[in-house]
């Protein structure tokens, strides 16, 4: 006999897409949750915790936007280490990984994704 744990997700509305501007972060407080909104394009925004994994300060949403290849990132504004803003994966520091929450675009609103 196999037990199933049973997950629930809650999408949160965080703010109006209009409200963020393309290639700059912003905060937002889901819950207890500091999460840092990165919009890349017109109807693609990120959302990564606001805690930098490196020094644990809440700095993610002024961090560098930027892209490797096809890949968009953000870098660290304390020690600029790189990281892939839809895994988490850093680039300069395979030892460090940003928490990433999958994101959706609703009537306008941004959604953001958070296990309960």
């Amino acid at each position: 006999m196999s037990l199933a744990i049973e997950r629930t997700t809650t999408w949160n509305p965080a703010c109006d897409v209009d409200e963020l501007e393309d290639g700059w972060g912003e905060v937002a407080l889901i819950g207890m949750a500091q999460v840092a909104l990165v919009r890349v394009a017109a109807d693609e925004v990120y959302a990564v915790d606001h805690h930098d994994p490196h020094t644990g300060a809440p700095v993610m949403a002024r961090g560098i936007v930027g892209s490797r290849g096809e890949r968009p990132t953000i870098a660290s504004p304390l020690h600029k280490e790189v990281y892939d803003l839809g895994t988490g994966e850093c680039f300069t520091d395979a030892s460090l990984v940003l928490r990433t929450y999958r994101t959706r675009i609703v009537g306008g609103m941004v959604e953001i994704e958070l296990d309960a």
